[in-house]
């Protein structure tokens, strides 16, 4: 699943007149260079929720030349869900009990997807969450053995901790999980939810796992500054060819 249906309102003005998921970094939509990624790693189905242009994403996806790939939308364009209400309306796309990935469209990565489908699957986690050493205004708490225990806001000064473990290791999620239909179980009545709510609710009694990946390339495209530095990266990495 590809999350699409956030405001972008961090790439204002170049969200006043389409969704974020269809900004081009690097001479192509974020939208298109991820559902690129998923099927090069033998993906051949995507469900992609929108909200913010709602229209602008269905008809790009319409057009897309993807013969190997069942592509869906979930439609939020009455009500923004965020991610963890996202997922609960998506949820019935999910109903064969196997494990499934839900990516962040405004990730920009080089991301090995079998390596980390390969550790949930070891690991008989609930969730595996890819994450990072890097700085980060919130970040999720792990213990020695890489389970989720929290979760910290660094410009707020504040931490949510649902299990005992010491010392903790923070890590900075990277926007990209695989998850088993079990955590479903740990759905609110809401409608409405944030999928950190959800981790840290399920981890108290879950397997809740880190899936470190430093050795990737990741960009997070969430601003004008931000894209300028992709641009830069991908553009050094071509005449360095």
């Amino acid at each position: 699943m590809l999350f699409a249906a956030g405001l972008g309102t961090r790439l204002s003005p170049l969200t006043e007149h389409k969704p974020k998921a269809l900004i081009e970094v690097a001479g192509k939509t974020l939208l298109q260079r991820n559902v690129d990624l998923l099927a090069s790693q033998g993906v051949n189905q995507i469900i992609i929720n929108v909200h913010h242009f709602s229209n602008h994403v269905i008809d790009f996806v319409k057009k897309l030349q993807t013969p190997q790939l069942s592509i869906h939308i979930s439609d939020e364009t009455d009500r923004l869900l965020d991610t963890g209400g996202g997922l609960k309306k998506a949820s019935p796309f999910f109903d064969d009990g196997q494990p499934f990935v839900i990516m962040n469209t405004d990730v920009v990565t080089n991301f090995n997807l079998y390596s980390m489908v390969e550790l949930h699957h070891e690991s008989e986690a609930m969730a595996t969450l890819a994450v990072r050493n890097r700085d980060s205004g919130r970040n999720f708490l792990f213990n020695n053995q890489h389970l989720l225990c929290g979760w910290q806001d660094v410009k707020k000064g504040t931490q949510r901790l649902v299990r005992d473990d010491i010392p903790l290791v923070p890590l900075a999620f990277s926007g990209i999980q695989v998850i088993s239909p079990a955590i479903f179980s740990y759905f609110p009545k809401e409608a409405v939810f944030s999928l950190v709510d959800l981790y840290l609710d399920a981890a108290r009694h879950e397997k809740i796992v880190a899936y470190i990946h430093d050795a990737d390339f990741w960009f997070d495209a969430g601003s004008i500054e931000k894209i300028a530095v992709i641009e830069k990266f991908f553009a050094s990495r071509s005449s360095a060819k």
